[in-house]
């Protein structure tokens, strides 16, 4: 081979690296395209939300800043001892829904918006998840009473972005109701009950939510961490509590309150 036709080979292949680089840019320039600037900087943690999203997750703007990260998703599925049925109270993108069935729970998954419904039955499918799932529209509040299960998990809407702007967030923030009232419809489906909630919350609050149950319930509450930055605080209640606790378990991931 001449001197001449390994240079033009090598150009080839710089020519070959450097128009498949310019597709993948211009590929990531069009999906930036289609987020809103509300969103943008939660596209960039995109695959923190789902590990599987270039395979097909859909979300809407609101679904960008309240679906649960997946390694805290992973962690509350993992805490769901009571197994069985997992009402998931506030679906939303599944991203939750999707983690519990994921460990073969059968999940109720129960949202107001049919469109968000829709959504989180797409990203089941892409899990694989689907089949372990009941896909509800309604309204939490009036369904709740006639559901029964052996977890009831609640992420309720925390009012957008905003809420970090509150040095302490106090219950009565939570959307559509309350936390108090909130928590009281999901002990009519069950005692064990998982609540995520902002990281700036009112922990005193949250710990009083036991004592409204005869007697009170247990309760645990951790701080949960992705990539460092605590992103929310979980309260564990009833056989949820105090489950599997170890060294390994309160990691630089987790960390008890």
């Amino acid at each position: 081979m001449t001197r001449a036709s390994r240079r033009s080979k090598k150009q080839r292949k710089f020519l070959k690296r450097k128009l498949n680089t310019r597709a993948k840019w211009r590929c990531s320039k069009e999906s930036q395209a289609i987020i809103s600037p509300k969103v943008a900087k939660y596209w960039i943690q995109r695959y923190s939300l789902f590990s599987r999203y270039d395979e097909g997750i859909k979300m809407d703007e609101e679904g960008w800043f309240s679906v649960t990260p997946e390694e805290i998703a992973v962690r509350h599925a993992q805490r769901s001892v009571s197994g069985g049925v997992v009402v998931d109270c506030f679906a939303g993108m599944g991203g939750n829904s999707i983690q519990f069935a994921a460990l073969g729970y059968h999940v109720v998954a129960i949202d107001v918006d049919p469109l968000k419904i829709e959504m989180a039955s797409n990203n089941a499918k892409i899990y694989g998840v689907d089949k372990y799932i009941d896909f509800i529209v309604g309204d939490f509040l009036h369904v709740a009473p006639s559901l029964k299960g052996n977890v009831a998990f609640l992420s309720p809407p925390w009012g957008g972005p905003s809420y970090k702007r509150t040095e302490n967030f106090t219950l009565d923030l939570l959307k559509p109701v309350d936390g108090y009232t909130l928590f009281q419809v999901a002990q009519t489906i069950t005692p064990n009950i998982i609540m995520f909630l902002p990281r700036n919350v009112d922990v005193c609050q949250v710990e009083e939510l036991s004592w409204l149950s005869s007697p009170p319930l247990n309760v645990e509450i951790e701080e949960n961490y992705v990539q460092g930055y605590v992103k929310g605080i979980t309260a564990y209640f009833g056989n949820t509590a105090y489950w599997g606790v170890t060294e390994e378990t309160t990691s630089h991931n987790i960390h008890e309150i």
